[in-house]
């Protein structure tokens, strides 16, 4: 296939071939698809004030984002990205930081520019769907709904729905085996360490959107097939394979 008939990525670190040809497409929730910092942050910070601790910025609580709620609450108690709360305060967050984010789940969650484009695009070119997330289910499902999303996806898998979530490969060979196809046949959309790392020990190829939540770190940092502005822009640069 010709580059110069499709659009290109923003940045590229392995010199491949577009389109890419695969079967289906596995997209991240939080920061790929949805912005969901500020109820994330909301809830969190409901949790310090009836904990009776300091409030944190938006941004620090964004930047603990990315594997899954037991570890935002973790990061948020401890202010730290790798320091252990006390079990007994953590046990009590947790039950305080569930019912707060029920409240505040979808009160600005919204679907990046060119998400929904994106999706679209991906539908009309046949391609099935996976969104792939470590947030819970109990959480995935209600969002997805509410947002109007839920149903463009074939097959839904969230941090608790498998024993293993990302960067374990896990939930991304479990969707390939739903779709019937092999790995190298499911590109992922993500905009973190957890897809890079969980894409490439599954086998999958993987593009990362720079708007995202990378605990900290700059997308560029990622080992990634492509940086793409959108995920509209990632539906340019594959084709669907017979």
């Amino acid at each position: 296939m010709n580059e110069s008939s499709h659009s290109s990525p923003l940045f590229t670190k392995v010199r491949i071939q577009f389109p890419l040809m695969i079967k289906a497409v596995m997209v991240d929730l939080d920061g790929t698809l949805l912005d969901t910092a500020c109820d994330l942050a909301a809830a969190a910070n409901m949790m310090l004030q009836e904990l009776g601790k300091t409030e944190l910025p938006v941004e620090t609580i964004q930047s603990y984002i990315g594997k899954g709620i037991q570890r935002l609450v973790k990061r948020t108690l401890t202010d730290s990205l790798s320091d252990e709360p006390d079990i007994e305060l953590f046990t009590k967050a947790m039950s305080i930081y569930e019912r707060n984010y029920t409240k505040t789940l979808d009160m600005n969650s919204r679907p990046y520019p060119g998400a929904v484009k994106g999706l679209n695009a991906l539908q009309a070119e046949g391609f099935q769907l996976a969104c792939i997330t470590n947030k819970a289910e109990i959480f995935t499902l209600p969002l997805l709904r509410a947002t109007n999303l839920l149903s463009y996806f074939d097959i839904v898998l969230s941090g608790d729905s498998l024993p293993k979530k990302k960067p374990d490969p896990m939930p991304l060979l479990h969707a390939c085996k739903y779709f019937g196809i092999a790995p190298y046949e499911m590109l992922l959309i993500g905009d973190s360490f957890n897809d890079t790392e969980a894409a490439q020990a599954a086998g999958c190829h993987i593009f990362c959107v720079p708007y995202g939540y990378n605990e900290g770190r700059h997308v560029n940092e990622l080992n990634c097939d492509a940086i793409v502005e959108s995920i509209y822009e990632a539906s340019r640069l594959i084709q669907k394979s017979s």
